[in-house]
Formats: C-alpha cells, structure tokens, sequence
C-alpha cells in the first residue's frame, strides 16, 4: 500500500453497480488506506449527478492524464478495454474488470506492447473465479490438462450480443454456448469474465483450449452459479488428479453480477496496489 502521506491516486472508469460500490468504499475508506479517488468517468455522465463530486467526474476519458492517476480501474465494458485500455496505460497501471477483452488477440497484444512501452502494470481482477492461485501453480508445474468453467444462471442475468442474443431457453435449464472460451467473449462480454479469468489463469490452455459453458436456468433467480472443474495427467495408479468447485453466489434478479464479486472486486483492488508496478498481465 502507498505510504502514509503520499496517496495512491485512483481513478475509476465505469458507474455501474460495480463502479459505486467502488467509489463509495474509496470515498469512505480510501484516505485511511492510503488511497485518493482523483476521477469516476461513465459513458452516460448523467449518471453521475448528485452522486459523484462534480470536482471528480471526468467527462473525458482522453484526458485522464491531467487527473495524474497511478491506477485507473476499468468496471464498465470490454469496450472500454479495447478502445482506451492502451490509452491509460501511458499514464498509470490498470485493473481490468472485463477481462473478456482479453480474449481479443490484438487487444491483448496492444496492452502488452503498452505496458512495456510505458512501465506500467496490467492487473486483471479475478472476479468469481475460485482457486485462481491453485489453478496458476497446477499449469506452472505443467499438471493442468483440462478446465472448464460453467456459468449457470436465470435468463435475466445474461447480457447477450450476436447470435447469443437470440437463443431461447427450450426448458428449465438450457446451455446455450458450451466451447473455447475465445468463442464465447465477443457475445457474452458481461458474462463471461470469470471463464476468460481462468484463461489467464491457465496460459498453458489460455482462450483456445479453456472450455465454457452458459447455462440459463429458470430455477436461479437470485443467484450466479459457477462450477470449475480441472483434470490434471494421470498418477502413477492410472487415475487422474481432479478438482470440482461449485460455487453459490447471491445476486439480486436480473443482475450481472453477484454479492459476494462486488466484495472480490474490492479486494482485488486493494491488492494491486500493493503489488509493485511491473509490465505484463498479473491476476489480482
């Protein structure tokens, strides 16, 4: 964390649920922390009257260098990431919340040169994703020959684009996408950030060979259901190493994202500024 006396400045892209949570914990708890809210920018201004300080809204992403940011938090669309995530790095690290940009090889790429070009950190936020540190030391040790990660929830939770976005449930639970998660992304951006996290987690497997699967189902209303399962290569018995999570988060109906990830977000944010700022993509 920044020494006491000298803030970390923050700035946050995006107002959503996820990005008002995070401008009222830096409001509230930042200046103890060691960290200063310097800017919120929303693609729709309008929603930040009478809620954010008119002396923090930034009504121009192109000029978030003037605010002298030294992390800049991306809550709002895999958009965002593509069009301005090179942009910000010239000015300060970056902690993606839409890591299904990231399933865009030229994105990936232009935030790699970037990084290294200007010295700054891209941190990825690992959302939902349980067992991420595991998952990461597995495919190091080169013990990870399958994941695949299930996102099971009502309807209503989907923001779906393409062709996604006209597929209808044949009954009380239908996938509606299972393959490589590179695939799933571009029609799923909102939805599919927990598996394109297990992508980064996994580089060994990565987008291609990671597997998705989206499930509608009728029965989940109030909840995000993520399942992870992972195969490494067989023992000396024979049998294979295998790991299952299943994981219940509590989401209000029709929302994108549940409970307990606006609590992991935080977290991850916390962390990265603890981290030291080094180029590359570094999970958080």
């Amino acid at each position: 964390m920044a020494p006491k006396g000298v803030p970390q400045k923050v700035g946050v892209v995006g107002y959503g649920r996820l990005g008002q949570s995070l401008v009222s914990h830096l409001l509230a708890q930042g200046p103890e922390l060691g960290l200063e809210l310097v800017f919120v920018w929303n693609r729709d201004p309008a929603r930040m009257a009478g809620r954010v300080p008119p002396a923090l809204q930034l009504h121009n992403l192109a000029a978030l260098g003037e605010r002298h940011p030294d992390l800049v938090v991306e809550v709002a669309h895999p958009k965002i990431i593509h069009e301005s995530g090179a942009h910000i790095l010239r000015y300060a690290n970056l902690l993606v919340g839409s890591p299904s940009a990231l399933a865009d090889q030229t994105t990936e790429q232009q935030l790699l040169d970037a990084s290294h070009r200007w010295g700054h950190a891209v941190f990825v936020a690992r959302g939902a994703l349980w067992g991420t540190e595991d998952i990461s030391r597995l495919d190091a040790a080169r013990g990870l020959q399958s994941l695949r990660v299930t996102m099971a929830t009502h309807p209503d939770g989907f923001r779906l684009e393409g062709p996604l976005a006209t597929a209808r449930s044949t009954g009380s639970r239908t996938v509606l996408y299972e393959g490589p998660v590179r695939g799933l992304c571009p029609f799923a951006p909102r939805n599919s950030n927990t598996m394109a996290a297990a992508a980064l987690a996994a580089p060994s497997l990565g987008f291609d060979n990671v597997i998705g699967v989206l499930v509608a189902d009728l029965s989940l209303a109030d909840m995000h259901v993520v399942d992870v399962e992972l195969r490494g290569p067989p023992g000396p018995t024979g049998r294979n190493f295998a790991v299952h999570t299943h994981r219940e988060n509590p989401a209000e109906p029709g929302a994108v994202t549940g409970s307990a990830t606006v609590a992991a977000f935080w977290r991850s944010l916390l962390g990265c500024c603890e981290l030291a700022s080094r180029p590359g993509i570094h999970l958080c």
